[in-house]
């Protein structure tokens, strides 16, 4: 197995007749799936998708792919592929629009649906290009070919990219359910087609590669669903994401079942449930939805509410319930069901959740204690299957952090892909395919590009680092004058702490410790405001730290008259 060296230049030029595949994110992390394939000086664009921010990047709304490596080869584009509609595969594509809005974008009708609304908020109109299973779309130098495949979202596609390079796999997320709630399949039959023509290149799934065995068919959650509707005698509140929608028919059915009403509550859950059920993709009988504002007007036994907030996000629903900062309160008796798995890095924030509601008297179901959830990604089991189905002559998993893709290139070796022809690659190392053969050529850049608001890349890793000691440990300010001739104090010093722990009062103590260096600097000739301020740091930084073992942000601020 060939691995990343941490060292790698900038790779060469795609060598003739190759095909270069350079992922900008999904690779070592879970989200963020970006992947970009070069052939004959064109580019085609698989997903481009965001990763949500964990507790130590305080502020930050959504994390990005870094489109510095294509920034000026952005009229290369031939298309923007998008697998499916979770917000990991398409919630980038604003942002890369925003640099060039006209870049075709290629997907089946709900992932189209699900991201030309999302434009819609941005002010974008993109160019789409309609797709179903069994397709086959030129793109430039790509003839792509369209592969239905079962996820945790309809309308899934994996693609299947011919060059004069090879055939190039690329799975996008997908799972092999045999009971599908939809009835659309998994097409192993295309999969071992592909196979037997010949697959130089297979880009796949490994969120689940750990994990033993199958995926249990989704449509089993209905029972459990049937057995908590039962037993709850108020309100039920459930907590998915906003594109499950499949998760979100099995509550609809239970509702109706059980004589219970359904309001959606958040906008991504209206707005997607909406262009579900416009679509024909959710059903939902005459007269169950209601708005959420005549929900006061119902028995809490007829009542269910679906809302975002089952990865514990501090501004969704299901959150701001749990913190008594939301218009619908939680109430003893109510029960909540998360109807979702645990991303990797949520668990204390849905843990944190968990315990709100259930200091508010709710029954709270979960992964934890009822069966709930079932993933959308297939386990190893069923990736055993898949690649003696396909039988790459290259395989290059995708799609998980470094755990998985490692698991996910056993599971290829097991079934007899030779090591040296399975690429574990990161972010932005870029892999080419010549002679049929898969390698490693050099790096790009593919840091995170993070999104606070209406900003977009401006906050660093060194802004995070100031908001995490902020968060930990406050700040202190401190205010002086100085003569611009003699360096001696004319006014102060005035501090200030805020989060430190320390009392302002305290401060008085290092206050002669100042004066002292700021005289010692003085009669050294150093008057200069920047050079007495990193004096004042330092003092006051050693002085905190030796007392009170902490360290707060310094603020000193020496002006000069």
């Amino acid at each position: 197995m060939s691995h990343p060296h941490p060292e790698l230049g900038t790779p060469p030029a795609v060598p003739e007749g190759g095909l270069r595949v350079t992922p900008l994110g999904g690779l070592g992390e879970i989200g963020r799936n970006m992947t970009v394939i070069e052939y004959g000086g064109r580019l085609l664009v698989v997903d481009c998708g965001v990763l949500f921010p964990e507790e130590e990047q305080p502020g930050i709304d959504l994390i990005l792919p870094d489109f510095t490596a294509i920034r000026d080869r952005l009229d290369d584009i031939d298309a923007i592929v998008l697998t499916h509609g979770h917000e990991d595969h398409i919630g980038g594509v604003p942002y890369l629009l925003r640099e060039k809005p006209d870049i075709p974008l290629v997907g089946s009708k709900l992932t189209l649906a699900l991201i030309e609304a999302k434009l819609q908020e941005h002010r974008i109109r993109p160019y789409t290009l309609e797709v179903k299973e069994g397709g086959r779309e030129r793109l430039g130098p790509f003839d792509c070919e369209f592969v239905a495949v079962n996820h945790s979202i309809p309308d899934a596609l994996a693609v299947a990219i011919r060059t004069d390079a090879g055939l190039v796999v690329h799975t996008g997320d997908f799972k092999m359910d045999q009971l599908p709630l939809d009835g659309r399949l998994t097409d192993l039959r295309a999969f071992a087609r592909l196979g037997e023509e010949g697959i130089d290149l297979l880009l796949s799934d490994s969120t689940n590669a750990e994990v033993p065995g199958f995926v249990a068919p989704e449509r089993d959650i209905s029972n459990v669903l049937r057995q908590v509707f039962s037993g709850a005698r108020h309100r039920i509140i459930v907590a998915s994401f906003a594109s499950h929608i499949h998760r979100i028919q099995q509550i609809v059915d239970a509702a109706h079942e059980h004589g219970r009403r359904i309001a959606f509550v958040g906008r991504s859950m209206v707005r997607n449930m909406g262009i579900a059920r416009d679509l024909g993709y959710l059903k939902v009988p005459a007269g169950l939805l209601v708005d959420v504002k005549a929900l006061d007007d119902l028995p809490e036994h007829e009542v269910v509410l679906v809302c975002t907030g089952s990865q514990g996000e501090p501004m969704a629903a299901l959150s701001r319930m749990a913190n008594r900062d939301h218009q619908i309160r939680i109430k003893p008796g109510d029960t909540v069901i998360l109807a979702s798995s645990l991303i990797p890095g949520n668990e204390n924030a849905v843990y944190r959740v968990i315990n709100g509601l259930t200091r508010w008297g709710a029954n709270v179901v979960h992964k934890g204690n009822a069966k709930v959830h079932v993933s959308g990604h297939a386990s190893a089991g069923e990736l055993l299957y898949f690649y003696n189905i396909c039988q790459p002559r290259n395989l290059m998993p995708v799609h998980g952090e470094w755990r998985h893709l490692r698991a996910n290139a056993e599971l290829g070796a097991q079934t007899g892909i030779p090591e040296d022809h399975i690429v574990i690659a990161e972010d932005g190392v870029t892999v080419d395919l010549v002679d049929g053969r898969a390698r490693i050529s050099g790096k790009v850049p593919a840091g995170y590009v993070y999104v606070d608001g209406l900003s977009v890349g401006d906050v660093t890793e060194a802004s995070l680092k100031d908001r995490r000691i902020l968060g930990d440990e406050g700040f202190v300010s401190i205010f002086i004058v100085v003569d611009s001739s003699s360096g001696k104090i004319v006014s102060g010093p005035t501090m200030q702490t805020r989060g430190s722990g320390i009392d302002d009062a305290d401060f008085q103590k290092v206050i002669p410790k100042i004066e002292e260096a700021l005289t010692r600097s003085a009669r050294d000739g150093v008057t200069e405001p920047h050079q007495l301020q990193q004096l004042v740091r330092r003092t006051v930084g050693k002085w905190v730290s030796d007392t009170y073992r902490r360290r707060p942000m310094i603020l000193p601020v020496v002006l000069d008259v």
